[in-house]
């Protein structure tokens, strides 16, 4: 019994220790966006960031899985992240394309692997512009990602509503004009 109120004690006061500053309070939807309105207590300026989920596909994961495509300004630069409930591949050996409704699709797309092997990003300020270029308006992203050790990675995110979560996500950060890309290696 005193294990049972000792486990009880310690849940209720674990719920308590959470910083309310990293959690998902305070956000607003916009269509099938979520929006992060935080403030940062270091600097006081606001860390905006939008949202939008989807089941992802992998070769040998038996049942899709959540996924989540995140649009932000990382270091006064936009930054896309995909992240998945499983590995996806190493940084070497791994491709991202897209495709936004019927438009061109963009194959082996400039992005990196995180540690972790769960996320990758489109970071590089020349191929996050042509990509927001392209989500401004779209109804459907299909994504796809290839890698020699983990296989094929699929997911169709739904974009109604993108225009306030791009506005709200990118609010004081400078996009530059879309340029040719140069296409990664794998």
């Amino acid at each position: 019994m005193r294990i049972v109120a000792f486990v009880v004690m310690v849940s209720a006061l674990g719920g308590c220790a959470r910083d309310p500053y990293v959690t998902a309070s305070g956000e607003t939807s916009s269509g099938n966006w979520q929006i992060a309105h935080q403030t940062d207590r270091i600097t006081g300026a606001e860390l905006p960031s939008a949202s939008v989920r989807a089941p992802a596909s992998n070769t040998y994961v038996d049942f899709p899985k959540s996924s989540m495509m995140q649009i932000t300004c990382f270091g006064a630069a936009p930054l896309i992240r995909f992240a998945f409930e499983f590995k996806i591949g190493p940084d070497k050996n791994t491709i991202l394309g897209y495709r936004f409704d019927d438009k061109p699709g963009h194959d082996n797309v400039e992005s990196r692997v995180l540690t972790g092997e769960t996320a990758i990003v489109i970071d590089n300020k020349v191929a996050a512009t042509q990509f927001l270029d392209e989500l401004a308006g779209a109804k459907k992203l299909s994504l796809r990602v290839r890698s020699l050790n983990l296989g094929r990675t699929t997911a169709e995110y739904p974009l109604d509503g993108s225009a306030a979560a791009m506005q709200a996500a990118l609010a004081g950060c400078p996009i530059q004009a879309a340029e040719p890309v140069k296409k990664r290696r794998p």
